[in-house]
């Protein structure tokens, strides 16, 4: 028999032999292995520039006045500190219609050259409404959101931070603070709320604003009383004294919050006091300082739309306001060395 045939029954011979462990008849197939469909990712939403390290300016704050720093975040480290802040993920619109899913993503918080920037993006996301209610929503917009809540509350001090502000029809940008204990309640506001500066739709047209750059003015507020509908609001608004956008250049907001009183700075300059004759709180209505007694949170957050920024100015959003961003400094807090109980011996 000649080599090639040999070869041929070998080959036979394998092909009918039975898999091993059983009969051919009782043997599984071999898996079929599927490969995962590919993904491809939506492009990226178009990013706002990288931001250079801010210039050197001054701080405004009052050295002499006995105020002890006790708290500060400088944003030098490569990466947000989570001992300082919790960075959001929520998409139900702040209860004033905003447009934006607040993220956690690099994409829209990231300590960068010195600074911390919220950055806003026009994209579709989905995402939970908020940390308590795990329902989802869907938004144009993402931005970013950080607070001290649970990390670090104060009552009374001097509270500082050094920004520079994102404009555009329908740009949100705020530095506030929430009341921390449900004493007086656990719905907004009878918790209070500070808010150490707001602005909205910088450099849009405005009519009714000093100087030639449009909307120049930010925004300070206090809200604090019956449950909604029926809440109340002291705000206030200023401008720089040379009447520029506060976009332009990084500036220095402060609050000065000590029992009975509350003030407002700006680059030094004192533009709002309300005293404890004008707030009140349904949770303790013969408590005549509650609820600016107790302690309270930060927040900083970019907001894009909503029921503020919305209707003003220009009206809505406008195409070339994204993308944007919030470029925050530094955050300092001090409380009063020789009236830490009341605060009010260091207050301007």
């Amino acid at each position: 028999m000649t080599l090639r045939k040999i070869t041929i029954l070998i080959i036979m011979f394998l092909a009918v032999l039975p898999a091993c462990g059983g009969s051919s008849e009782n043997s599984a197939p071999p898996p079929v292995v599927i490969a995962p469909p590919v993904v491809t990712p939506p492009p990226s939403a178009e990013r706002p520039i990288t931001p250079e390290a801010p210039p050197e300016g001054p701080s405004y704050h009052p050295a002499d006045k006995g105020w002890e720093l006790m708290w500060s975040d400088e944003f030098n480290e490569t990466s947000v500190d989570t001992n300082n802040w919790n960075l959001k993920n929520e998409c139900w619109g702040g209860g004033n219609d905003e447009k934006q899913c607040y993220t956690d993503r690099k994409d829209n918080i990231e300590t960068i050259n010195g600074v911390i920037r919220l950055v806003a993006l026009e994209e579709t996301f989905t995402g939970p409404n908020r940390d308590s209610d795990p329902t989802q929503s869907t938004q144009p917009y993402t931005s970013g959101k950080i607070t001290t809540e649970g990390l670090h509350e104060w009552t009374y001090g001097r509270i500082e931070f050094r920004a520079k502000l994102p404009e555009g029809q329908g740009s949100w940008p705020a530095f506030w603070m929430l009341g921390a204990s449900d004493v007086y309640g656990d719905t907004w506001p009878l918790y209070g709320e500070i808010d150490i500066m707001e602005a909205v739709n910088l450099g849009a047209r405005c009519d009714e604003c000093n100087g030639t750059d449009g909307e120049n003015r930010t925004v300070y507020a206090l809200h604090f009383g019956s449950l909604y509908p029926n809440n109340s609001i002291i705000d206030g608004r200023t401008h720089l004294t040379d009447k520029s956008n506060p976009a332009d250049n990084y500036h220095v907001w402060a609050l000065e919050w000590g029992k009975g009183v509350i003030k407002w700075f700006l680059n030094g300059e004192l533009y709002g006091t309300v005293r404890n004759d004008a707030w009140f709180t349904d949770g303790a209505p013969d408590n005549i300082n509650a609820p600016y007694d107790q302690p309270f949170y930060l927040i900083l957050n970019l907001a894009i739309g909503g029921g503020f920024p919305e209707p003003l100015n220009e009206t809505g959003i406008s195409d070339d306001t994204l993308p944007n961003q919030f470029l925050i400094d530094w955050v300092r807090v001090y409380q009063c060395s020789t009236d830490f109980r009341n605060g009010l011996d260091c207050m301007s």
